[in-house]
């Protein structure tokens, strides 16, 4: 069942054109990602979606409700986490999760929330001394007082460290099993390839694809990579001569073996017969990164 519907979706500011005829589905029960760089239009968009910005053009839908014109029935089916929201330094968590409960007819009980985004212990904390990772499980449950059937995510990890990031992303997880579909908005694809079952890559305003990650994946086709520091010089036509190889890079002392099919053993079996040993031998797979570079045809930074 589809829960948003975005069709031909347009939003222009007074020096450029933000989002360009953006069109896609989120289904319910599903975390749905939305991936580019910075200034693609990803945070316009779920704007939009959110309510709150007014299209220039197309429609949106979330759960058949217009955001613009139905605001007030938006806000019962809609939870929003801003890129750039922030509470009052001196504002305990307790009274945050309060003040929001008290927008809603009908609010989760913000107290079993606590507990479900792990800050139980900082019920009474002051929200300017909480860590990047605690504000932002403070801004999930937020998005989650409400008891929305969707949740938008903007740029959630941004600044968090490493484990302060999987942690939040086990949380995302939680979340989506207990039955709220999740709009995911992130730069990052380790997070988009581990969370999203179905990604809408934007650049420059445009929606450039929309699959599941192994489906983007595919695209690239099988290409795989395999590194090595060769024990002494290796001449590229060795490598190229082989039928499973497209190309042969250098970086510094690395030499990069571009192929397909049965790749790594046959880079091997060649050297092995000149007597060069492949030291720190990594193969890679092709990588959302290397789909978004072949869709769009630039690295997302």
């Amino acid at each position: 069942m589809k829960v948003i519907e975005v069709r031909n979706l347009h939003k222009r500011y007074p020096n450029h054109v933000a989002v360009h005829d953006v069109s896609f589905e989120v289904a319910e029960g599903e975390i749905f990602g939305i991936l580019g760089p910075n200034g693609a239009g990803k945070t316009t968009t779920v704007e939009c979606v959110s309510g709150l910005r007014t299209p220039d053009g197309g429609t949106v839908r979330v759960a058949g409700i217009d955001p613009v014109a139905e605001r007030d029935a938006l806000r019962r089916v809609l939870g929003v986490q801003l890129q750039s929201s922030a509470l009052p330094e001196k504002i305990k968590v307790w009274e945050a999760l309060d003040l929001y409960a008290s927008f809603y007819p009908d609010p989760a009980d913000w107290r079993a929330l606590l507990e479900q985004v792990g800050l139980a212990d900082k019920r009474d904390a002051q929200f300017g001394k909480l860590s990047g990772g605690q504000r932002q499980r403070l801004s999930v449950a937020l998005a989650l007082v409400g008891k929305p059937r969707v949740a938008v995510l903007d740029e959630l990890t941004t600044g968090l460290d490493p484990q302060a990031r999987r942690d939040t992303w086990e949380l995302v997880e939680q979340v989506r099993d207990s039955g709220v579909t999740i709009v995911l908005v992130t730069h990052f694809m380790e997070e988009a390839d581990r969370l999203c079952d179905r990604i809408a890559l934007i650049d420059s305003g445009r929606v450039v694809a929309t699959d599941s990650p192994a489906g983007l994946i595919a695209r690239v086709g099988d290409e795989q990579r395999v590194r090595f520091r060769p024990s002494a010089p290796v001449e590229d036509s060795l490598l190229t001569a082989l039928p499973e190889v497209t190309s042969v890079s250098r970086s510094g002392e690395q030499v990069v073996v571009t192929g397909t099919g049965n790749l790594a053993p046959a880079v091997t079996l060649a050297l092995a017969q000149q007597q060069i040993i492949p030291g720190d031998l990594r193969i890679e797979q092709a990588t959302l990164d290397d789909a978004f570079l072949a869709l769009t045809g630039r690295k997302l930074a």
